[in-house]
């Protein structure tokens, strides 16, 4: 270590809900500084939401990021020359920024007409325990099942 560990910043609860984790999610939508335009587009998502599932949307959302959070990861590590996928614990500040990362990057990728139906079906179906963002987490849970092996490699 070279220098002092960068320190925490803490984010202001939204607006709507006063939620660090929407604020959180908000900031990793937004593009270009487009703040209100982030907003707008999971504001809208949310109300999407409680209009198709009949349950509170912010419920859906904690549901969606719960259920798609990784509690185990690999992490290459090099070892007399040879590289090893070692399955490693994700910090909890971690499992959170790939839930929201992943929720997001499917979302994006889904081919329905606006954001707003992408992000709400996305996190429908993730809290649902289906859908891309799920499956991705699942394939990195079965990738450290797989390399368990090397679990002695941890540092």
């Amino acid at each position: 270590m070279r220098r002092r560990k960068a320190s925490k910043r803490e984010v202001l609860g939204d607006p709507v809900y006063k939620d660090k984790v929407i604020t959180k999610f908000i900031n990793k939508m937004m593009y270009d500084g487009k703040k209100s335009v982030a907003e707008k587009i999971i504001y809208a998502a949310i109300k999407k939401i409680e209009e198709k599932s009949n349950e509170k949307g912010i419920e859906v959302f904690k549901k969606a990021l719960e259920n798609v959070k990784p509690l185990v990861e690999v992490r290459s590590r090099r070892v007399g020359g040879a590289t090893y996928q070692v399955p490693v614990e994700v910090r909890i500040e971690r499992q959170q920024s790939l839930s929201i990362r992943w929720i997001l990057e499917f979302a994006r990728k889904r081919n329905e007409r606006t954001m707003v139906d992408r992000l709400a079906n996305e996190l429908i179906d993730a809290a649902n325990e289906k859908g891309s963002a799920f499956k991705k987490k699942e394939d990195v849970h079965k990738m450290a099942e797989a390399n368990k092996a090397f679990a002695h490699y941890r540092w």
